[in-house]
């Protein structure tokens, strides 16, 4: 098996040790995964480390004295599956083939022992991890555990060392769909221990304090034959058939057909029904080969990379030592996003926030939405009522931007004007302190014009949040013309502080996925201009694999937002950005959306909306409207990379990933635009290396 010289595999250590059961049960040889790292960097399995455990598993078998066999984890992981990077230096596909076909051999000794063998899952188990769980006899689960789950159509491959095949029988096809493939596509969700035991994943679950100690007393009980574990044996017939057409609707529902991994594990499922465990292992090396060996699967290994550790260390980012402290926040503004970042500040920095407005009311009305947010997270128990009494202690009012003196940041969330903002940072100016660090949260201005006329430009910085504040992870830090490090680095802590991914762009108009989101949208809305119906539109678009069409994100972000940042970009760039004409009427016409419930909840056009398109004919073809759109896309890229918007392509992916939920299986926008020949058309080359993202060039 051959991979890339460039990869280098953190190789995960089976030791074992000899365990005396209770009860005279006999010797259990207790088998621990552990990489030599500690929880941050989780255990996974390459093939050094598939060989080890093999050879580990031949070593204690032959032992005729044992009783049983367990396999365990380093302390909160059990382990996380195949190391990804090494899957994705896999040369061909007979490497790859070879690299399934491996896990399959090694499982296959727990499953084929003749002693009793566990898996006593300690921590996070996901993926290969879990399939080396699910050959052992029997399993236990610590009800500590946060992540259980398969993940693979979430990345482009399938469970293929055993998942597809032995969930659905063991488990049924509606359980298997939902581990498999709902899960996975609903942003790759994971179960916690109750739940995976509730599931039928594990057939007993203790406490963690003394998890290893019940779990050798249970298998004891299981080896002496005073524990039974009972397994009821799934539905074969209708029930089959219907989760797996339920399993193809979800599916086509997230990935609109533009994806293979789903409907390839969904054919392994729906097979599973009747082929022995040995003719499902077979097939599932078959499409584990196959798709490892497609642009799909590199994509998401290039988006995961992005997001487990671009993000973590933004580039750019000043020292952080040069950050200032912040123990008090002000917020002006007391709308709706006013209203999120105070909320999110006060639950992660557990620091007072000061939020103001023009008058008493307005301040007020803010207070309330985040006491009544607070109120919705202790009824869900996701804060303690202590904790509730706290965050509504921490976040208070006022009128006079006097009650900022002390704050150490204030961000302003008002009105997307410049003259506002000028002025308010204007007045902020004369009643902070020197060290304070002034923020706006605006989504297409200018930092540097809004600094311009201040005597300390120096520190004013860009905190750029996206909608839904609470569950958007992105933050685009703005760098001025004349912001310095310590006010940078004070925004990168910050963001860290509130558990978001920074990326650092430069001052430019609509920063990164504002500028690239309007100049998508902008297209959408010159093909409904030209007389496209708007469902032609969004539907070629969602072919693309996107979470949702240029429509439906228009009401997600809003008529008024998307026509104020149009306008903001047409007046910097005219040649490329216009300004819709139906988008300017639907928002004269007050629509916060283009869609309503039809007959049976069917989302359908506002026939108002549709009254707004003037346009006769036909307008364009549906391949017409997606060629303009992803050349647009190619173009813009191009541009700000040429500009210096950002350090590098990869910052564009990530931060369409995290702020515009681009997705995981395109590897952002950048993978795509470069397997399509869209690039190379449009720039004369590729935004990537060949082999980035995408299949090695044999």
């Amino acid at each position: 098996m051959s991979v890339d010289a460039s990869f280098a595999e953190v190789v995960t250590h089976a030791r074992t040790r000899d365990v005396m059961m209770p009860g005279g049960a006999g010797t259990l040889v207790l088998v621990t995964l552990d990489n030599g790292h500690d929880h941050k960097l989780p255990t996974t399995l390459g093939p050094a480390g598939l060989a080890e455990l093999g050879a580990t598993l031949d070593a204690v078998l032959a032992r005729p004295e044992i009783a049983a066999v367990a396999v365990t984890g380093k302390p909160y992981v059990f382990c996380v599956g195949a190391d990804l990077k090494g899957v994705a230096a896999l040369q061909d596909v007979d490497d790859a083939r070879a690299m399934g076909a491996l896990g399959h051999a090694v499982f296959g000794r727990l499953r084929a022992a003749s002693v009793p063998t566990f898996a006593f899952v300690n921590g996070a188990v996901m993926g290969g991890g879990l399939e080396l769980a699910l050959h052992c006899h029997s399993r236990t689960v610590s009800s500590g555990v946060a992540a259980v789950a398969l993940p693979e159509t979430f990345l482009g491959l399938v469970p293929g060392w055993g998942g597809a095949t032995i969930v659905p029988q063991l488990l049924g096809a509606e359980r298997a769909v939902q581990l498999i493939i709902e899960n996975p596509l609903d942003n790759n969700r994971m179960l916690h221990g109750r739940q995976a035991y509730d599931l039928g994943l594990a057939d007993a679950i203790f406490e963690p304090a003394d998890f290893l100690e019940q779990s050798i007393a249970w298998a004891a009980g299981v080896v002496l034959g005073t524990t039974t574990v009972d397994r009821p044996e799934p539905d074969r017939g209708a029930a089959w058939t219907s989760a797996v057409a339920r399993g193809r609707a979800v599916a086509d529902a997230r990935r609109h057909g533009a994806a293979p991994a789903p409907y390839r594990a969904l054919e392994l499922i729906e097979a599973a029904r009747d082929r022995t465990p040995e003719e499902g292992f077979s097939a599932e090396v078959d499409v584990l080969a196959d798709l490892m060996m497609g642009d799909e699967f590199r994509a998401g290994v290039y988006a995961f990379d992005l997001v487990q550790r671009r993000a973590k260390r933004p580039v750019g980012a000043p020292d952080q030592a040069l950050a200032r402290p912040v123990a008090k926040i002000g917020i002006v503004g007391a709308g709706l996003m006013a209203g999120q970042l105070a909320l999110l500040l006060a639950r992660r920095l557990l620091v007072p926030v000061v939020m103001s407005d023009l008058d008493q009311v307005r301040v007020e009305h803010g207070i309330g939405y985040v006491h009544a947010e607070v109120a919705k997270l202790e009824a869900r128990s996701q804060v303690t009522p202590d904790l509730a009494n706290r965050l509504r202690s921490l976040v208070t009012g006022v009128v006079d931007l006097a009650g900022f003196a002390d704050a150490d940041l204030v961000i302003e969330a008002v009105f997307e004007e410049l003259a506002i903002k000028e002025q308010v940072f204007a007045d902020l100016e004369k009643i902070v302190g020197p060290t304070c660090v002034l923020a706006t949260n605006t989504s297409a201005l200018s930092v540097t014009a809004m600094a311009a006329g201040l005597d300390h430009p120096e520190r004013v910085v860009g905190l750029h949040f996206f909608n839904p504040v609470a569950v958007l992870p992105l933050v685009e830090i703005v760098r001025g013309e004349r912001t310095d490090d310590p006010t940078l680095a004070t925004a990168f802590e910050v963001g860290k502080r509130l558990r978001k991914s920074c990326i650092l762009v430069q001052d430019a108009p609509a920063f990164v996925v504002n500028r690239l989101l309007t100049r998508f949208l902008g297209e959408a809305a010159a093909a409904v201009d030209a007389g496209t119906p708007i469902e032609v539109v969004d539907h070629a678009l969602r072919s693309l694999g996107l979470p949702m069409g240029p429509f439906e994100l228009l009401g997600l972000v809003g008529p008024a937002v998307a026509l104020h940042v149009a306008e903001t970009l047409h007046v910097a760039f005219p040649d490329r950005f216009t300004v819709s004409p139906v988008l300017t009427r639907l928002v004269e016409a007050g629509k916060r959306s283009v869609y309503v419930d039809g007959p049976g909840r069917q989302r359908v056009v506002d026939p108002e909306v549709a009254a707004l398109q003037t346009a006769e004919g036909s307008g364009w073809t549906a391949h017409e409207v997606r060629a303009r759109a992803v050349r647009a896309l190619a173009e813009e890229i191009r541009l700000m990379l040429d500009e210096g918007v950002v350090a590098d392509v990869r910052d564009i992916d990530l931060a369409m990933l995290l702020g515009a939920g681009w997705p995981f299986h395109l590897g952002g926008i950048a993978p795509y635009l470069d397997r399509t020949g869209t690039s190379e058309e449009v720039t004369g080359n590729r935004f990537l290396a060949p082999g980035v993202a995408s299949v090695p060039a044999t």
